[in-house]
């Protein structure tokens, strides 16, 4: 069983789909603006005593012409958020830390996202939704925030919020057979 530094419930759908068993436990963490994922994940998963089992940080942002797109402040800061976006590609990317006492691995996982171009009716209509709450970049990619999407290249699991692809190849490589992967 791993433990998993967050209280996201995306994160616990995914390990669940992935049939990772987990115990989810709130991050003693503070995040700071600006920082990038990698150093989020990290400070997650150090915050979590696991004991012998490994440690499972994550943390993403979304990457759009120079800005990091964290959770919205407002649906105003959601709305300019989702203009940025519009008709434009951008880059869905996560940190991910996976520890025990004897080791730490970081990585990154990037998954590039194209929305279509969107009309101020898509936008009220997705903003009065109020999925875009608690999302990175105001989207969610697994609800709603689908009929804004063009297009995709990479993991669709790093765009609703854990890098699935990359926890699977640790997990085989750290722990083969243990997971069920490997």
């Amino acid at each position: 069983m791993i433990v998993l530094a967050s209280t996201s419930p995306q994160r616990r759908v995914i390990l669940e789909q992935l049939g990772i068993p987990f115990e989810a436990v709130a991050p003693a963490y503070e995040e700071e603006p600006g920082r990038n994922p990698v150093e989020h994940a990290a400070g997650k998963a150090r915050s979590v005593d696991g004991g012998d089992r490994p440690v499972l940080g994550v943390d993403t942002v979304v990457a759009c012409h120079g800005e990091l797109l964290g959770k919205p402040n407002d649906a105003t800061d959601a709305e300019r958020m989702l203009e940025l976006l519009s008709g434009r590609t951008h880059e869905v990317v996560s940190g991910l830390c996976l520890r025990t006492p004897a080791w730490e691995e970081l990585h990154r996982a990037a998954t590039r996202v194209t929305f279509r171009p969107l009309t101020p009716r898509d936008l009220a209509h997705y903003l009065a939704s109020g999925e875009w709450q608690n999302r990175a970049g105001a989207y969610a990619i697994q609800g709603l925030g689908a009929s804004l999407i063009e297009g995709i290249e990479g993991d669709y699991l790093n765009v609703v919020g854990l890098p699935g692809a990359l926890l699977v190849r640790l997990l085989a490589t750290r722990f083969a057979g243990s997971y069920g992967f490997g």
